[in-house]
């Protein structure tokens, strides 16, 4: 999808009513008898459980370009200062200028419903039987994967009741806080099954549909500790007693939490190239200003793995991104910026990296064995860093480095530059770790940093700047939210979206009440608040 005019919006409601149902049409196929194989050769061989996990393991997030610009591109990789469209789509009055677009924002509660949940519900209604604990375990680890996600954009979601049909045909919400209790339900579960899988070297069952660790149970089961503990992090805040709990049965669990990066968990989308390349082909994806601007101002080598030079005659050479909600006339002004590199044909789920920030902030917290916070931060940037091949020796002791303040010199509405030292949109935060900082400012430089080893995962990163505020991030210039979401808070979240509305009036009413507030962008969630 080149450009998102309203036409081409029309066109593509279309085309994905036709993915959706082929979706599901081929999801109700994988127990009937389609190869000529019997029901019991189909079962034996595993095909009736396998195939609906590939489906479900493709779409966390989507490998279709339109549908990943829609579901998480035009979100959470804009709002996490990652990245920004050149392209003023809707007249410059859409997500970036905080005038949400409905007709976007529908895409990822949808998406994740017709091809996670679905396949993923019915593999664990088809997998009660020990011999298919394995499946089981590994289809929730999967769900909650991606409907976090889904959560950490709308807030309430259908989850334990997801198939359930109340009498007047509606279905029942659970508060973020019931889905995040219902997820860790779901992670201990699957654990639980995976352990002494794993202690008793116990051969895998899904190898041929495993497309992220070719059915290695040692791996999904540090998959799924590291999940616990990013889960658990993510509500330390508003519920630091359920966080703790949590969190400490992660880092003490035997099978351990990811920490090499041949355990990073990619999904292998095979000869279907990546989205963001197709996004970026289009000209509708460059570089965010913020990124542009730690990168260059650390002098950190992933720049040149991150983003390209710019073209544009005006900044050729550099490193530089585009500020969000700005006033854009036309594509081609900002295009020639900074563009995204090339990615493999392979999505990401969760780095390596990660967990060892993840264990820094829970040593921060005093949770038991989390070890020490300088030892897993200098553990996290080495272990991205040598995920693209560098060495972060030098980097590690960089005291002086402080993000770069940005200079637009296309920009057309007046102030758009004043973003600059002293500024509370510019962070001063350095890299070398110093004991004697403050927890606040400890917490920044890991989260700074965790940032930075985050990319592409847009959506992450936006979760974990509304729970922190770090990294500093440019506010939008235009906010066309009417008042709805604050230009000084940022974005929150995303409003309910009108199909689900439409099928479950009474449902999405009772789920706008577990809000604190109303249903707009500018409500925090729960474990934001």
């Amino acid at each position: 999808m080149r450009k998102l005019s309203k036409s081409r919006l029309n066109f593509c409601i279309i085309i994905a009513i036709v993915l959706f149902t082929s979706c599901t049409k081929n999801f109700e196929e994988y127990n009937t008898n389609t190869s000529g194989l019997s029901e019991k050769q189909i079962a034996a061989d595993y095909q009736n459980l396998g195939e609906p996990m590939k489906q479900a393991q493709q779409n966390i997030i989507s490998y279709t370009d339109w549908i990943m610009q829609l579901e998480q591109n035009l979100i959470g990789d804009i709002y996490s200062g990652y990245m920004m469209s050149a392209t003023p789509f809707e007249g410059n009055s859409n997500n970036m200028t905080y005038d949400l677009v409905d007709g976007w924002n529908y895409y990822e509660w949808d998406y994740v419903y017709d091809n996670v949940m679905k396949p993923t519900q019915n593999v664990l209604e088809a997998t009660t039987e020990p011999q298919n604990a394995s499946f089981h375990a590994w289809a929730k680890i999967v769900r909650v994967e991606a409907m976090h996600r889904a959560s950490d954009i709308y807030g309430p979601i259908i989850y334990s009741n997801y198939g359930k049909s109340n009498q007047d045909g509606s279905v029942t919400f659970d508060s973020q806080k019931e889905a995040y209790y219902a997820f860790f339900i779901d992670l201990d579960s699957a654990i639980n099954v995976l352990t002494p899988l794993v202690q008793n070297s116990a051969p895998s069952t899904f190898s041929k549909f495993d497309l992220v660790y070719g059915g290695s149970f040692e791996k999904w089961l540090k998959f799924a500790n590291t999940l616990r503990l990013r889960l658990a992090i993510r509500i330390s805040k508003s519920d630091p007693a359920k966080a703790k709990s949590e969190g400490e049965a992660a880092l003490s669990n035997p099978g351990g939490l990811l920490a090499t990066n041949d355990e990073n968990a990619f999904v292998d989308i095979g000869t279907n190239y990546h989205p963001l390349n197709g996004i970026s082909s289009w000209g509708d994806i460059n570089i965010g200003a913020p990124l542009a601007c730690y990168l260059n101002g650390y002098n950190d080598p992933r720049v040149s793995k991150y983003m390209q030079a710019a073209t544009d005659p005006a900044v050729a050479g550099q490193n530089i991104g585009i500020r969000s909600g700005i006033d854009i006339d036309a594509n081609g002004r900002y295009v020639g910026y900074s563009r995204l590199q090339e990615f493999p044909n392979k999505i990401q789920l969760i780095v390596a990296a990660e967990a060892w920030f993840l264990k820094a902030e829970a040593a921060l917290k005093g949770w038991a064995a989390a070890g020490d916070a300088k030892t897993n931060y200098e553990n996290g940037i080495s272990t991205s860093f040598a995920q693209y091949g560098l060495n972060a020796t030098s980097y590690i002791t960089n005291n002086t480095g402080k993000e770069q303040q940005y200079i637009d010199p296309k920009a057309i509405t007046p102030g758009q530059n004043d973003v600059l030292t002293g500024s509370p949109y510019l962070s001063t935060i350095t890299i070398s770790w110093n004991d004697g900082d403050t927890p606040e400012r400890k917490l920044e430089r890991v989260i700074t940093q965790k940032w930075l080893a985050l990319f592409p995962d847009g959506q992450e990163a936006w979760s974990e700047f509304r729970r922190t505020g770090y990294p500093k991030l440019f506010p939008v210039v235009l906010n066309k939210s009417g008042g709805k979401i604050s230009t000084t808070d940022f974005v929150q979240r995303i409003n309910f979206p009108s199909t689900e509305i439409d099928r479950n009036a009474s449902g999405v009413a009772a789920a706008v009440g577990m809000l604190d507030g109303p249903d707009t962008g500018g409500t925090p969630l729960w474990w934001a608040k």
